[in-house]
């Protein structure tokens, strides 16, 4: 049975060492998120996650709340062993797939098709088990014979429609999504979203980040609150949502892609 046990982790990044000017502008320009501390050494370090404990069980669908700079990200890629716990101690039962970076895996000079192998062969998936899913999975990204071509003659839409197609043909034990799709081409989009829930939906347990409340009510069973890389409140969606309104003075009038969204701040990697 799949699970997720998450037992007083701690994510910490060293991301600078120097003194002076140098470290105040590297502070300004930094992009990395946390709590920011730094030592006798002039190093200063990201306290990215802080003591974060959870338990999850078939069925749960986990949605990460939480402003950017939470510990979303952070949490998502410790929990898929991409970040090992400075601390604590994660223990992981069942197959995870982590849908980050689609495009992890792809070669430009190889075809489509090839490529289709590649990101099979890279989530673990049988040479036998793909090629029985090849003609849904062309059918689906709609390439025609572009799959013939490389991938290095794509458009980034098309590149989008390979991947998310090789991606979501994969039955999933435990998915952990950051953020949603996106795409220009609408109609593909609501293709894409149908598709996605299916996907969500074989796997025994999800825990997606996103800033957008519809795609949070209409997979998710709980939320976890995070701030600063600490878990703020974990419960049902609807009970974490209305904590996280009434602290943040956010709602239902806030819009991201025309759809409800928990910030009026752009969806980014946390």
């Amino acid at each position: 049975m799949a699970a997720i046990h998450l037992d007083q982790v701690s994510v910490d990044f060293v991301v600078y060492q120097g003194s002076g000017r140098s470290l105040k502008k590297t502070l300004l320009h930094s992009s990395t998120s946390g709590i920011i501390r730094h030592d006798a050494q002039h190093r200063i370090q990201v306290h990215a996650l802080d003591r974060v404990s959870l338990r999850l069980e078939h069925g749960d669908r986990l949605g990460l709340i939480g402003g950017n700079g939470a510990g979303k990200t952070t949490l998502l890629r410790a929990m898929a062993g991409v970040y090992e716990p400075t601390t604590g101690r994660i223990r992981v039962a069942g197959q995870v797939t982590p849908l980050f970076d689609l495009s992890i895996g792809f070669d430009g000079d190889a075809t489509g098709y090839d490529n289709i192998r590649m990101r099979a062969a890279y989530l673990g998936v049988s040479r036998q088990e793909i090629e029985g899913k090849m003609d849904e999975i062309a059918a689906f990204t709609e390439l025609g014979g572009h799959l013939d071509l490389p991938v290095r003659t794509y458009s980034a839409g098309m590149m989008l429609r390979l991947a998310f197609g090789a991606a979501t043909a994969i039955d999933a034990e435990i998915l952990l999504m950051d953020e949603w799709i996106a795409v220009s081409d609408a109609q593909f989009l609501e293709k894409a979203e149908r598709r996605a829930e299916e996907f969500v939906g074989r796997a025994s347990i999800l825990v997606m980040a996103s800033h957008v409340e519809s795609v949070l009510r209409r997979l998710c069973n709980k939320l976890l609150w995070l701030e600063n890389g600490r878990v703020v409140m974990m419960g049902p969606l609807e009970e974490v949502l209305a904590a996280y309104h009434a602290a943040t003075g956010t709602g239902d009038m806030a819009r991201k892609r025309g759809s409800p969204s928990l910030t009026e701040q752009p969806a980014m990697p946390s």
